[in-house]
């Protein structure tokens, strides 16, 4: 697996990104600030007055004199009175912090969502629909965890960092050059176990988004899954995964959890230095009981926030990582953006003619290099050839999900690109041999191909369609919710539903991809003269794989790598003996004619 480098660069780049999302939270932010700061302030004070009571007493029992309880207990009052206030200052610090992350997050959510909205149909194509699942809901919660979390924890941590070495030069400082000696040390151990582990969670992400995409196609597939004998093969690539994502996780965790011994031993280092001086400095009446047993709680917790920034960078490395792969989607080339003089139809015809048109998913691959065509309104264009022959391409071209290399597709005489997307696809109606049904009623389903539809139009279509019979017959009629995978009717009913969907949008032009295929011949037959209704007075493309389907079109057009080799109706195209003839003959081979 190809890992990137982790780079200081690549963070605060990213850590700027994320900033702009914190900009409209100055103000929340800014209290939180303020309370980091004054809890930090009572965890820097609370040793040195703790000190000062252990001072009151060692005077007292090494003068033997009377032990000053008044004083005691007024320094015993302000502690409390300081971690009194450090709860209740974190307490406020945590609640807006809570509320800035989650805000923080919805606005990247939103972000995204209208992010993928405008990206091409050639970005879905290119990305497995489970990876940007991942990148939408694991990777963004885990910039929200880091954000509630780790964020609080370094503000706190730098200024207390900060606090304890100027409360350890009030009391001593050459016993405070000694810890700051030590410092080096953490920063070079912190530095390399960061460099090593960042290359384990840039890892571990994409492994995660991996193993998301595998999990969602084999349940979404498992009928197919179990029905060709594929489990062995499935769980087998499910383990490869599951086992490079557990070996990059353990990597990860591992290298990163040395943070903390490796802290603690150089904390140790300290911890031992400055008892021994200490001790010295104690034994000549340098310094009281009470300031050395202040700052060996000094020294001993300022590993504490270094030990926390320590891990909060090995957790900001795997954010950044989050991150990353989250702005890699909003950074992703959107559509080409309409211009902003579009031409709108008011009365579509369907008159299309390709002139010149020359397209390519891959510049290195030839697709349609020359395609002239003329189709006028009315008229019924029936599309076959061999798998890869620009069928489908060809119906993506019309609808603009991608991009023409060059020349021009006209719609009554409009140039395509010169035509706003939305108004484009509403005239255009489509019914795939890939059902597309969502959660919820039949007839929001079928609502979705005209949403201002009465239910009268709709069961008017549904009878169109001979959707309405089964439809009666299900237990809450046309209320009946479809779940999520739509499994709960069977194929063909959900293509008649599709269908249904189309007649009730009544486009001008309308795409048939082998609509038919999953329904029985009965229903087929059925179908058939529905569409024939349907396509009366309308410009009609089917692409046929079955080519009994398409015998009475007016014109057939027979493509093969891109180019439309030949053109003609179903008669002429036999006659000539030519590729449509091999095809039609090695579907037929063994039926009369």
């Amino acid at each position: 697996m190809n890992k990137k480098k982790f780079n200081m660069a690549d963070f605060w780049k990213i850590a700027k990104r994320l900033s702009r999302y914190l900009r409209p939270q100055r103000l929340r932010l800014t209290i939180v600030i303020i309370c980091s700061i004054i809890a930090a302030v009572s965890a820097v004070v609370s040793p040195k007055i703790s000190g000062l009571a252990v001072n009151q007493l060692a005077e007292s029992v090494i003068g033997k004199t009377t032990v000053h309880f008044d004083v005691i207990g007024r320094l015993l009052m302000v502690m409390f009175f300081i971690y009194f206030l450090s709860d209740i200052f974190t307490f406020i610090m945590q609640f807006m912090m809570v509320s800035i992350s989650q805000k923080v997050v919805y606005q990247l959510r939103q972000d995204v969502n209208r992010k993928l909205a405008k990206l091409p149909l050639r970005y879905f194509d290119a990305h497995q629909k489970g990876d940007i699942l991942s990148r939408m809901t694991n990777d963004v919660d885990t910039i929200s965890t880091t954000l509630q979390q780790s964020l609080i924890q370094i503000i706190q941590s730098i200024f207390q960092l900060i606090g304890f070495i100027v409360m350890m030069l009030t009391i001593s400082p050459l016993l405070t050059l000694i810890i700051i000696g030590t410092l080096p040390l953490y920063l070079l151990a912190t530095g390399a176990i960061a460099k090593r582990s960042q290359d384990y969670f840039a890892a571990q992400q994409q492994i995660i988004g991996k193993l998301s995409s595998h999990t969602s196609e084999m349940y979404a597939g498992h009928k197919v899954v179990k029905a060709f004998g594929h489990e062995d093969e499935s769980i087998a690539q499910f383990e490869t995964m599951n086992q490079e994502l557990n070996t990059a996780n353990w990597k990860a965790q591992f290298v990163s959890g040395m943070t903390s011994p490796v802290m603690n031993f150089i904390t140790n280092i300290g911890y031992v230095l400055i008892c021994v001086v200490g001790g010295i400095f104690a034994t000549r009446s340098w310094m009281g009981i009470g300031d050395i047993t202040a700052f060996i709680q000094y020294s001993r917790q300022l590993s504490q926030p270094i030990i926390q920034v320590a891990g909060i960078l090995n957790i900001m490395q795997s954010t950044t990582a989050c991150a990353e792969r989250v702005f890699e989607v909003l950074d992703a080339k959107e559509e080409t953006p309409d211009p902003k003089d579009t031409k709108a139809i008011v009365k579509p015809h369907g008159n299309i003619q390709f002139e010149h048109v020359k397209f390519r998913y891959n510049e290195s691959k030839p697709l349609i290099e020359d395609m002239n065509l003329d189709i006028n309104e009315g008229e019924t264009i029936a599309i076959v050839g061999p798998t890869g022959a620009g069928k489908t391409t060809l119906v993506n071209l019309l609808m603009r999900f991608y991009e023409i290399n060059s020349g021009k597709i006209k719609f009554d005489g409009v140039d395509l690109r010169e035509i706003r997307r939305g108004d484009l696809r509403t005239m255009f109606g489509m019914v795939l041999q890939d059902t597309w049904l969502f959660q919820g009623s039949i007839e929001e389903n079928i609502k979705y191909g005209r949403e201002n539809a009465t239910h009268d139009e709709i069961v008017n279509a549904a009878r169109a369609a001979y959707a309405d019979h089964f439809i009666r017959n299900l237990p809450e009629g046309y209320k009946t919710i479809i779940n999520e995978e739509a499994s709960n009717i069977s194929q063909g009913e959900k293509q008649l539903l599709t269908i249904a969907r189309a007649m009730l949008a009544n486009p001008t032009v309308l795409i048939l991809d082998e609509a038919t295929s999953s329904v029985d011949t009965r229903t087929e037959m059925l179908i058939r003269k529905a569409m024939g209704t349907l396509m009366r007075g309308h410009t009609n493309f089917v692409i046929a794989h079955r080519l009994s389907t398409i015998r009475d079109a007016k014109c057939i057009l027979v493509m093969n790598h891109g180019s439309i080799i030949e053109q003609g109706n179903h008669k002429e195209l036999l006659a000539k003996g030519g590729f449509y003839a091999e095809l039609y003959n090695a579907q037929f081979s063994g039926e009369s004619t």
